[in-house]
């Protein structure tokens, strides 16, 4: 399937695997590359810039096809070492970037001169717009649906995905509540070149987490997350488990009144203890309501050949057949 997404990033399918913290290791971001779409390495997943250069060197022994690497812009008073971050992408090759959080304008003329293609994640048609305006090549547009941060809008992807197709020209893919087939066909009837997906490939054999975070996702159901934050205006998605239940009665209790300082305890540093030591009541983690579709833990490959093979059939089947009579 050729659309300008797979011509922009240089990839078979138009399957892009989203950043994730503590998911998104050389093991992952190489087996989507090998199956045909493209793998993304978690920046800052790696402490340091030195560490990244080292996985993106362990990614490279494992695929010679194209994969990339999230960089998320974090509005912290102590930033990461950015500068170090990019020339750690640049030096080790790197042609495709995902960039999440803040405005990364000042870092595309440099990730550009390296031939660079740049997509930013977006929760919105006004923040797609300005991706594009500040020379962005693609946007991944995030509906209401997805794990982690939705924005503050709360747009699903059956209106945000065709109001995007309306106004932008750069290529976007669809992401939020995606997950097989019947998800990339639709995100292509609204408009999207393709299709970004978290957490369905956190639950493949390849994803480097611990087995409880992959049960726990296919036990879920739809109903089975909660948005956490709000009143910060850092809402998050996340899977409801014993310390989501007490950050929503401190989130009740305190009102208006709280602060991070508050539920830092549900928040700060848990991604640890939950993906590598699988203790699933440590806090509160990303997850969307895509779990819902999510009832097996099948390899990368086999999951993307089943949603390319099912994404014919129901271009070439069914909606053919529609179309027909």
């Amino acid at each position: 399937m050729k659309t300008r997404i797979t011509e922009l990033f240089g990839i078979e399918h138009p399957i892009i695997q989203g950043g994730m913290h503590y998911v998104g290791f050389a093991e992952l971001a190489a087996a989507v590359s090998n199956a045909g779409g493209l793998g993304i390495i978690t920046g800052l997943t790696q402490r340091t810039p030195e560490l990244l250069a080292q996985e993106i060197a362990r990614c490279r022994e494992m695929t010679d096809k194209p994969f990339g690497v999230n960089l998320t812009f974090l509005p912290t008073v102590t930033s990461p070492d950015y500068p170090g971050y990019i020339r750690a992408i640049i030096d080790g090759g790197i042609k495709a970037v995902e960039t999440a959080g803040n405005n990364p304008q000042k870092w595309l003329p440099a990730l550009h001169e390296a031939g660079i293609k740049v997509i930013h994640k977006c929760t919105s048609v006004r923040h797609s717009l300005k991706a594009e305006s500040i020379g962005c090549d693609a946007v991944s547009v995030d509906g209401f649906e997805c794990g982690g941060h939705p924005g503050e809008d709360d747009v699903p992807n059956f209106i945000l995905l065709p109001r995007a197709a309306e106004a932008l020209k750069i290529p976007f893919v669809a992401s939020g509540g995606m997950a097989d087939g019947r998800s990339l066909v639709a995100a292509l009837a609204l408009g999207a070149e393709g299709m970004n997906m978290g957490t369905r490939f956190i639950a493949t054999q390849e994803a480097p987490v611990h087995e409880n975070v992959k049960q726990a996702i296919v036990a879920a159901s739809e109903l089975d997350t909660r948005l956490v934050m709000r009143s910060l205006r850092n809402t998050e998605r996340v899977l409801r488990n014993d310390a989501v239940d007490r950050l929503i009665e401190k989130e009740k209790t305190l009102g208006a009144a709280l602060k991070f300082e508050d539920i830092i305890d549900e928040v700060a540093g848990v991604y640890p203890k939950i993906m590598k030591d699988g203790a699933m009541d440590a806090g509160a983690w990303s997850c969307g309501m895509v779990a819902g579709l999510i009832s097996d833990v099948p390899t990368v490959k086999q999951l993307i050949d089943r949603i390319m093979r099912e994404a014919e059939e129901i271009i070439g089947g069914r909606l053919a057949r529609f179309a027909a009579g």
